[in-house]
């Protein structure tokens, strides 16, 4: 039988929508099971400064439907080093914290899975994340809405690109992943995405043009994932003006637009289920997991895992993307 009495709880990294669902689910899921529960503001900066408050059920009335996250995030750099990690340590046995769930990205898991080793620590991690790269999970929180959210400003732009004859390049989040542009080109109808994991494989924009790209059309949008490897849509757009002049060619970057807005949805019951299943992992002994979804089934993602392994891309979907845009 489980020895956890109180949990502390806290967002780290960037945020994402649905993550206040998460917060409510797990807070109310430890208060069900007869746990205490702390809220820990601005990630592991607040586990070593110590802005900690006691969370009961009313701490997180009305919170599903708001975007970002209300207990914070920041970067933390002394967390990174063995001193800030012996602080935040101290800090949670000050405050009687038996264990912790982190909602996050990559660099939050990372820095999970260094603590709880070091100190023999139980954490269980939600993966809180848009760009959707963590392995071992169908889905991550947040990832949904953003999806929705490029869909209905790519839409808007057509408006624009149909009535000037115009190719847009729009850049999109998702760090080294292609999972955003991928399945927001599929979504918007765009004509094209250019994506890291096939980059390195051939040159994206020539064979798009090549293939006789806009034979057919006036106008044309080409989603393209903010990772380094693709240069981004700047970086695309000053090649295509070079290599392709008869274009006129636009950018827009959507940026931190991706990131707000009230969770859909799936995101909604997507936290809400890895909440509870977070506490359930903790009552099960689980310790140092990834709370993932496989086939609409919870499971339970060792960190190292989830953080080591590169998310794959579904290369069927570059093939549907292809024909659907002719």
């Amino acid at each position: 039988m489980s020895t956890i009495k109180c949990i502390g709880i806290l967002t780290s990294g960037g945020d994402a929508p649905g993550m206040n669902a998460a917060i409510r689910a797990v807070t109310r899921s430890a208060i069900y099971n007869g746990m205490s529960v702390k809220g820990i503001y601005r990630g592991y900066k607040g586990l070593i400064t110590g802005e900690i408050q006691e969370f009961k059920t009313q701490n997180v009335s009305n919170i599903i439907q708001r975007g970002g996250t209300i207990l914070k995030t920041a970067r933390c750099m002394e967390f990174k080093t063995p001193q800030g990690r012996e602080q935040a340590y101290n800090k949670l046995i000050e405050e009687e914290i038996d264990a912790l769930v982190v909602i996050g990205g990559d660099g939050t898991l990372t820095g999970a899975r260094i603590f709880a080793q070091e100190f023999n620590y139980p954490i269980v991690g939600l993966p809180g994340t848009i760009d959707n790269d963590l392995f071992g999970t169908d889905v991550t929180i947040g990832y949904d809405t953003a999806l929705n959210t490029i869909m209905e400003c790519v839409d808007k732009i057509r408006d624009t690109a149909t009535s000037h004859d115009r190719l847009f390049f729009i850049e999109v989040m998702g760090r080294d992943a292609g999972f955003l542009a991928l399945n927001g080109a599929i979504a918007s109808g765009a004509e094209a995405a250019i994506i890291p994991e096939t980059s390195l494989e051939k040159d994206q924009l020539a064979e798009m043009i090549e293939n006789g790209f806009r034979k057919s059309k006036n106008s044309s949008i080409v989603l393209v994932a903010e990772s380094e490897i693709t240069g981004g849509a700047m970086g695309i757009a000053e090649r295509t003006k070079k290599e392709y002049p008869q274009f006129d060619v636009r950018v827009t970057i959507l940026g931190h637009l991706q990131r707000g807005g009230s969770p859909c949805a799936q995101d909604r019951i997507l936290a809400t289920r890895m909440g509870v299943a977070a506490i359930d992992a903790l009552l099960d002994d689980q310790r140092n997991v990834m709370i993932g979804t496989q086939n609409d089934q919870i499971v339970y993602v060792p960190f190292s895992k989830a953080i080591k392994n590169d998310k794959p891309i579904n290369k069927e979907l570059l093939n549907t993307l292809r024909v659907s845009s002719i």
